[in-house]
């Protein structure tokens, strides 16, 4: 599934791969062996729920081997959306859905289900505004991240470009430095991404509501662009800079502390809307058509995070959590573009 499950090298610098394989979300140690079950599943090549399908068996400890349905029998089960599973001497037909129950129940963890009346595969029951779902599980993948880049950015400090023992996954630290900067632009692309949700999907609803209700968000979103892009600028200037000398090792000291000010921000920022104004979303939106406009608007808001960075957001997740994120896609009008984000994650 790309690398949201991607196994971790070992690494002697504890650069980007010791800060991915302290990933509380997911450990995947267990894995590091052939799992004994092979499943075989069977579908619509093009759907995306196909995709959801083999995404969400990619958790579970199996090994998972998908043959495409010929056209005849696409159309043939057109109207019931069927799908077969084999694992060892069972087998079971039904709809994504279905499969989604019988994966669960036969292969419990990690469990992606969420308890209670979210079932998965569009979420229709859950009480949760789909807006404010979709913010938090942002929220929860850009805070991994941030954690992510600042410990690395710590380490990267620590060592002053120096390594007792040459990782070739890491290389030079002026390598590593790159690597390091291609990361943080991910996320930055992100954080910009969804900033620019919240103020022109999100907050306006609010603001028509009560105005003035967002004004302390905006000017966090305000304050927080120039740190961001000011991080941009340190990491360039550590990379002109010769690796080893003392400028390079303080220039170093000042990338880790403008990414732990970030991390502050964030942390502050975060806690505020979810308990001063995602609360209030449900009393905001009118109608669940309304609710939908704007959730299919907040995606086409985001068109990195939901095309070439999928991968990369949906790596800060919970299993169960990229699981209730995939569910909100199956709420977007475009189901060609959602198939495409989800076969990212597959191929």
């Amino acid at each position: 599934m790309g690398n949201c499950i991607e196994k971790q090298k070992p690494t002697a610098s504890a650069a980007s791969n010791s800060t991915a394989a302290s990933h509380s979300h997911y450990n995947l140690t267990a894995r590091s062996q052939p799992p004994p079950v092979i499943a075989k599943l069977h579908g619509p090549p093009e759907s995306p729920l196909t995709s959801y399908l083999r995404f969400a068996l990619s958790y579970k400890p199996v090994t998972l081997r998908f043959t495409p349905s010929s056209v005849e029998e696409e159309e043939a089960a057109a109207a019931h959306a069927l799908y077969t599973l084999e694992t060892g001497d069972d087998a079971v037909s039904g709809s994504a859905e279905s499969i989604m129950e019988y994966a669960e129940a036969k292969f419990p963890h990690p469990p992606l289900l969420a308890r209670g009346r979210d079932r998965g595969l569009g979420c229709e029951e859950e009480v949760t505004p789909l807006l404010v779902r979709m913010a938090r599980l942002q929220h929860t993948s850009m805070r991994w991240h941030v954690e992510r880049v600042v410990r690395w950015g710590v380490d990267l400090a620590a060592r002053g470009g120096k390594s007792a023992v040459v990782d070739p996954g890491v290389g030079t630290p002026r390598m590593e430095v790159r690597k390091f900067a291609k990361s943080y632009g991910m996320l930055l692309e992100v954080m910009l991404e969804h900033a620019q949700m919240e103020e022109r999907a999100i907050f306006p609803i609010l603001e028509r509501a009560d105005p003035g209700l967002c004004t302390s968000a905006n000017k966090e979103h305000a304050r927080d662009l120039p740190v961001m892009n000011g991080i941009k600028e340190a990491i360039k200037s550590v990379v002109a800079i010769d690796a080893g000398t003392p400028d390079f090792r303080e220039a170093l000291y000042n990338l880790s502390s403008r990414l732990e000010t970030l991390q502050e921000n964030c942390k502050e920022h975060f806690e505020e809307e979810e308990k001063y104004i995602f609360p209030l979303m449900e009393a905001a939106v009118e109608t669940n058509e309304q609710e939908r406009r704007v959730l299919n608007q907040c995606i086409d808001l985001m068109p990195g995070t939901h095309s070439h960075l999928f991968g990369f957001f949906i790596e800060g997740l919970l299993p169960r959590e990229a699981m209730q994120y995939l569910d909100l896609l199956i709420n977007y009008n475009d189901q060609e573009r959602v198939g495409r984000m989800l076969r990212t994650l597959v191929e």
